[in-house]
Parts: C-alpha cells; structure tokens; sequence
C-alpha cells in the first residue's frame, strides 16, 4: 500500500486536496471532531483536568479553544489525551486498508509527530499566501493568539517543501485542484 501524505501550513487547502484524491483518506481533523462528538472517554479524562471549563458531554470545541487561551500550556495536556486515540484511529484505518493500492494521510503535524516513513509519498501543498490569509480570516473560528501558538509547533514550512516528493502550487481554484490530485495519484499510482 502505498501512503500518501499531505503537507503544508495552516489554511493552505490540504483537507481540500486530499479528498480530491478519491481514494481511502484518514483525516486526522475530522477524526478529532468525531471524537469530541461521541467518545465519552475522552469527555471525562478532559473534564478531570478542566473541570471548570468543560460543562457537559459532547465536547465544544469553543470550551477547549477557551481552555487553551487561558494558559498556552493547557494545548499540551490536551494533545497528550487526544493524540494517541487519533494514532490509534490511523493504525485502524491503516489496517482496513491495508489490501488498497493507496492511502491518502491528512495529518497536521505528520512529520513533527514522526508519522512518517521512508516511503511515504510526501506532498508539499504551497498556497498563493495571501489567499490563504484572507481564507483562514473567515473562519468563524480563526482567532490570532491560537493561529500562532499552532504554527509555533510546526516545523519550518521550507523544510516541509524540501523533504516533499512534489509541490502543488495551490491558487483556491477548485477545478485547477482537482486536476492536479488526477495527475499526480496517475503518477504515483502507475
């Protein structure tokens, strides 16, 4: 099976091109968003340690980015929860897919978090950066303070690009996306 990963920076459209791929996709966001919805477990292990902040079950994410802004440090004691039940979610979903031609893998953090093999096939998204800008200021959820914290456990985006096997240059133009992730599947693929 061949594992395709998808790199970048915050906003610059690798959920988006991932799923161009049609093919199996482990996204790591979408995973997180379930787990707050319907994993009871991770509720409380959460409320043990903000039992202030988090009132009831299903988890709002509005409550953990409050969390994280009262103390920076609080993103730590979060990921150490919710991170090893997402890793476990990949190796299911590695493993149900394991017979596949290929996967594709949108994970933030893949190469910080040493997901990465040596044969993974590393793809480099590279948006137009003030589009990217103006797209992640109208996330009803953007908010500065948090966008730095997240980017300030990135790796340099310049080390990313260099250690991917190809670069798509990302304009947010759907069509022209889409084309791309058809050309390159055909060139990983064959």
């Amino acid at each position: 099976m061949i594992r395709i990963a998808i790199l970048g920076d915050i906003g610059s459209g690798k959920s988006f091109f991932a799923k161009q791929f049609k093919i199996p996709l482990f996204c790591a966001d979408e995973v997180v968003q379930n787990l707050y919805r319907k994993n009871r477990t991770l509720f409380t292990k959460l409320k043990k340690l903000f039992p202030k902040d988090l009132d009831n079950f299903p988890i709002k994410k509005f409550q953990l980015i409050n969390i994280i802004n009262k103390n920076p440090n609080n993103l730590k004691k979060i990921t150490k929860i919710v991170h090893p039940i997402v890793r476990k979610e990949m190796k299911l979903f590695l493993k149900k897919n394991q017979n596949k031609k290929a996967v594709v893998l949108d994970i933030p953090l893949f190469l910080e978090n040493n997901l990465d093999h040596k044969t993974d096939i590393l793809v480099f998204i590279d948006p137009d950066k003030k589009k990217a800008i103006l797209r992640l200021k109208k996330r009803t959820n953007f908010n500065k303070k948090n966008f730095i914290l997240l980017k300030s456990l990135q790796m340099p985006l310049g080390i990313k690009k260099n250690r991917a096997d190809f670069v798509v240059k990302n304009n947010f133009n759907s069509a022209k996306i889409r084309k791309e992730a058809k050309i390159l599947l055909n060139q990983i693929i064959i």
